[in-house]
């Protein structure tokens, strides 16, 4: 266990924290002096993760920092299900398989923050699949319709009159079920997962458990610092980025966000993170400060060499106006003898859809060969090659061939 006095690891727990359920609850539990059992699950919904999805793993490591038993559960059974927090429909479940592919890479990039050889992974499908016909409705009956339609997506659907699937309402108790089945001392989630926590303490006492504590983290602003980080807006950071574009995206985040970032994100502790704060009110360039945000993220997600690349590559083309030194080749395969621009940097890679590669279009944020391109219906011959920017960072030189 950490030598640490209660006091200051209360001060990292509460760092970048929404709520803690209760909190003196969590603070007698550390008083006990014993690994606690912390306990995270990931729905394996989609197979790349970004730095929105990161809080809560950074939470994760500051637990198992403090010598605590970190769980990371791989929700393969209530995947099937279909999350449906925060959704205005039906979520689609995902197939087994799907689920198990998407698992794989969760593991592999959680694993860049988490030490792999202190974390427990389990499958909720252990005792999901045991529960059986019976066990279900007997977990079903430990919890009303009422209590469900008190979350918030659920009432709202309900009262608008939109469809909402019986499954749908097994979420929550399987989530719940989930800390009974572990024993969890301490849940970690979202702000958007707060009921599915509170589900889990409740179904805890019913099973005779202490329940757990629930400690929700904010949902990341993206790059805009206006609405949550996402890639169907296009403001998001993800984490299996080349280490330019990472450093790049995140050096042109506001110096407001910056101490957000820093705070939900940085590994540093809170002692440091004074220091830099008060480094900078007394004048110190909030873009050095910057840099030392994006160097330890590109670090932590590839390497400390990458970072020094990525940071002299970003003082090269935005400080002294060069071009980058290394430009990703790409060959898209064209459908016919013309192919839309908007589909061309879509393929590329350069934007996550064709919506967003239009909207850029129209900003004047795409150049090909260092010419300004905004005319949405340009086309783009077989055999043609050049190199496409998208904004300041993104860059590929792209040639097309025939099908």
């Amino acid at each position: 266990m950490s030598e640490n006095p209660i006091d200051n690891v209360m001060a990292e727990l509460r760092r970048g924290v929404e709520e803690i359920i209760p909190e003196e609850g969590l603070i007698e539990r550390l008083k006990e002096d014993r690994p606690l059992r912390v306990k995270v699950g990931f729905d394996p919904t989609a197979p790349d993760l970004h730095l929105g999805h990161t809080v809560v793993v950074n939470k994760m490591r500051q637990f198992q920092d403090f010598g605590h038993e970190i769980i990371f559960l791989i929700g393969d059974f209530t995947g099937m299900i279909g999350d449906p927090s925060g959704k205005s429909t039906t979520r689609p479940p995902l197939s087994h398989d799907e689920i198990q592919q998407n698992a794989i890479t969760y593991r592999e990039q959680v694993f860049k923050i988490l030490d792999s050889k202190k974390t427990r992974i389990e499958f909720n499908s252990v005792w999901g699949n045991e529960l059986g016909a019976e066990g279900l409705i007997r977990l079903a009956a430990r919890y009303t319709v009422a209590r469900i339609l008190e979350r918030d997506d659920f009432s709202t659907r309900y009262r608008n009159g939109e469809p909402i699937a019986i499954h749908e309402f097994l979420y929550p108790l399987m989530q719940g079920y989930d800390s009974v089945a572990l024993e969890a001392d301490v849940e970690l989630g979202g702000t958007d997962q707060k009921f599915n926590l509170l589900v889990g303490r409740e179904l805890q006492k019913q099973y005779g458990q202490v329940p757990q504590i629930v400690l929700t983290v904010p949902l990341l602003e993206g790059l805009d610092g206006v609405q949550k980080m996402s890639k169907s807006l296009g403001n998001y950071v993800g984490i299996t980025e080349p280490p330019e574009e990472m450093f790049g995206k995140l050096m042109s985040i506001s110096d407001d966000l910056m101490w957000r970032y820093f705070e939900l994100l940085s590994l540093r502790n809170v002692s440091e993170l004074e220091q830099l704060k008060s480094s900078a009110a007394e004048g110190m360039n909030p873009r050095d400060i910057k840099y030392m945000l994006a160097g330890e993220l590109v670090e932590r997600f590839h390497s400390a060499r990458d970072a020094r690349n990525a940071k002299e590559e970003f003082v090269n083309r935005f400080q002294k106006g060069a071009m980058p030194t290394r430009i990703a080749e790409k060959v898209v395969n064209s459908r016919g003898v013309e192919t839309p621009i908007a589909t061309i940097i879509k393929e590329a890679g350069l934007v996550a859809s064709t919506s967003e590669a239009l909207r850029m279009l129209e900003q004047g944020a795409v150049r090909i060969d260092g010419e300004r391109v905004t005319d949405r219906d340009r086309t783009i011959g077989v055999g043609d090659a050049g190199i496409f920017q998208v904004g300041k960072r993104r860059f590929a030189r792209i040639r097309v061939d025939q099908k």
